[in-house]
């Protein structure tokens, strides 16, 4: 049995629905702004309550935190991306940008050597330039978070942030090539970076150590199996399978058992300073030289780590806050300065590492912490034979995931070919050019694709279907049928200065008026008025209250069969007018009022309501002709049309 709905009420104009329904007075609205004000400005114990939760996570978090299911997962994940970051970076890509603006400031002379006391000097220069520029990039985070600046992220959509770290681990996986061939090359940065990577690597590929390309051999081919293990029966596993470790303690006894570092030339990790760094400030003095590179680099820095931070939350189901995102980073870099450390961020490996080694909170952050610490402190030099390419190859593998996103295009294809190409041209930028240029061209490429498809947005005719009050396009919808002399038109986006006149081309072309038919309407519409005149003229002056109904039936009379009579114009989905758009309202009225065509609007909402009543649309049309709904001003027209207007107009549905 299907259901059905029957309605019968007064038509609705917009006046006259506030005047029945009510609507929020100025002072009204003023004291709900004056309370809102209050409680913002306003400090209670419970409002300090959720700022601390809000400011330091770890107070919602911990109280919940399940022992017995996620604290193993948290310490050999803590384990593991700890010892990875003993002898490396944070983030390749970021390492390589704050190299080269070190070595832009403080270039190292040929043949210097570093033990030397004028090596040592420049050496600590280079590290000042660096912990400045991680200095600088705290503050800009700093300063960004507190002017709420985390809505940018908005502006990273799903194609962009996944393109961006998909193409990012191309460019960490072309970096860790030479350790993993056992190559000694020079770090390139900038445009093309990549493809010059690629080449150095294939020009001294001969040059390549069969010792370290062994072990880059053999660590891929225990590393890949048990990332899939881990992978495929991850719920039946109480916690993934450590491989990582184990690979380090293995491979770090091997090195070392058999001197492989000296009869094979490996490349190890060698001396790690012992000991906490004493504090002290950066160069501050170079921060006018360094500011234009630090800015890139922070945006670079807060894009890959919220990019990650929103692939994460979407996988695992939770929200994250951008502006507490700055607040950490920018808090972390600016404290880390200040004990001789360069930028840091998120990165595409060791996050990767940290989820697929069981990690659940950031619990595990407090076991890396701890393992740096104690490196620094006391085992540093048991890591002394640890070889570069393992840890290569723990990075690669760790990217898997990263390269996985590539499943998702024919998706994407299937249904949006518009976000298909911001994914394919962020990808190809990062790729081909860098990554904070390839960045700004992704956002920006998506930003245009937005303005395009506003600029451009379809408008249709509607009709309506047969016995109801539902209007559809009758292009789509087959069993739609228009209403004599109404043409009813909907616009799917906004109105403003850079589509105004493409909505007015729109328009005409569906109304069909053409200059040509234009002038032929107004001179049929004066040569009727002038007769209208004539014959009121010759007849008795009781005979002039009716000259406006005769001026419509004498009108319609001349007018050919299927003629438009009045336009409709459904606002439902236009969510803004601007000044310009107002203005095409107000010119469109009169253009209408010259070819003898009422224009009528229905389900406008509140902001273009007052835009367009600020500026002036009232002067060139009847207040009357604004309507709730599409079918409020199709029965008001119909009405007018059959016979004289009645003070208590009804709708039935």
């Amino acid at each position: 049995m299907s259901a059905s709905v029957a309605v019968y009420r007064d038509i609705y104009t917009e006046d006259r629905f506030r005047q029945t329904y009510g609507t929020e007075d100025q002072s009204r609205g003023r004291e709900r702004l004056r309370d809102r004000l209050a409680q913002r400005c306003s400090c209670s114990q419970v409002d300090c309550l959720h700022l601390l939760k809000k400011r330091l996570p770890v107070c919602s978090w911990l109280p919940k935190y399940k022992i017995k299911k996620w604290l193993l997962g948290d310490i050999i994940a803590g384990l593991t991306v700890g010892i990875v970051h003993i002898p490396q970076g944070t983030f390749a890509v970021l390492s390589l940008m704050t190299g080269s603006v070190v070595e832009q400031l403080v270039p190292i002379p040929l043949g210097l050597n570093s033990s030397s006391p004028e090596g040592a000097e420049l050496e600590a220069q280079r590290i000042g330039v660096a912990s400045a520029v991680a200095f600088l990039s705290g503050i800009m985070m700093l300063c960004m978070c507190g002017l709420q600046l985390g809505f940018l992220s908005t502006y990273l959509s799903e194609p962009i942030v996944k393109a961006f770290t998909s193409a990012a681990a191309f460019h960490v996986t072309v970096s860790q090539l030479q350790s993993m061939l056992g190559l000694r090359l020079p770090r390139y940065a900038g445009v093309f970076s990549l493809f010059k990577t690629l080449a150095s690597v294939m020009e001294n590929v001969p040059h390549t150590n069969l010792a370290e390309l062994v072990i880059s051999l053999l660590c891929l081919a225990v590393l890949v199996p048990v990332k899939e293990v881990n992978s495929h029966f991850r719920e039946r596993l109480s916690t993934p399978i450590p491989m990582e470790i184990i690979t380090v303690i293995i491979a770090t006894g091997i090195t070392y058992a058999f001197s492989l570092d000296s009869k094979y030339d490996i490349q190890i990790v060698g001396h790690i300073p012992a000991g906490f760094p004493e504090p002290r400030l950066p160069a501050l003095e170079t921060v006018p030289e360094i500011a234009g590179d630090t800015v890139a680099i922070t945006l670079v820095a807060y894009a890959v780590s919220v990019s990650l931070a929103m692939i994460y939350a979407d996988k695992h189901g939770y929200s994250i806050d951008p502006n507490q995102e700055l607040l950490a980073h920018g808090i972390s870099n600016t404290v880390s300065s200040l004990f001789t450390c360069f930028p840091n961020s998120a990165t595409l490996a060791t996050t990767n590492i940290l989820e697929s080694a069981g990690g659940h909170t950031q619990l595990a952050g407090l076991f890396t912490s701890l393992v740096v610490l104690i490196v620094l402190l006391l085992i540093g030099p048991l890591f002394y034979f640890l070889p570069k390419a393992v840890l290569a190859c723990i990075n690669v593998t760790s990217l898997r995931q990263m390269f996985l996103l590539f499943q998702d295009l024919p998706d994407l294809w299937r249904i949006s070919k518009i976000d298909f190409m911001v994914w394919l041209v962020t990808w190809l930028s990062v790729v081909v050019l860098n990554v904070d240029l390839g960045l700004a061209i992704g956002v920006v490429f998506s930003m245009m694709t937005v303005i395009c498809r506003t600029q451009r947005a379809s408008c249709s005719v509607l009709g309506r279907a047969a016995n109801t009050e539902i209007y559809r396009s009758i292009n789509n919808h087959n069993k739609c049928y228009e209403v004599p002399g109404v043409k009813i038109l909907t616009y799917n986006g906004p109105i403003y200065y850079g589509n105004r006149s493409f909505f007015k081309a729109d328009v005409a072309q569906l109304l069909g008026l053409t200059p040509e038919r234009i002038r032929s309407r107004e001179k049929a519409l004066k040569a009727i008025e002038k007769r209208e005149r004539e014959a009121i003229s010759s007849v008795e002056q009781g005979v002039t209250d009716s000259s406006f109904s005769s001026k419509n039936v004498l009108f319609r009379s001349e007018m050919a069969e299927g003629e438009v009579q009045a336009v409709l114009i459904d606002c439902s989905s236009v969510i803004f007018v601007d000044v310009a758009g107002a203005r095409l309202f107000i010119q469109m009225c009169m253009e209408c009022q010259k070819i003898g065509v009422r224009l009528y609007l229905a389900n406008c909402n509140e902001s273009v309501l007052k835009i367009l009543t600020s500026s002036g649309l009232m002067n060139y049309m009847n207040p009357q002709h604004i309507f709730v709904t599409i079918h409020d001003a199709v029965v008001y027209i119909q009405q007018q049309r059959e016979k004289p207007p009645e003070n208590n107009t009804t709708v039935w549905v």
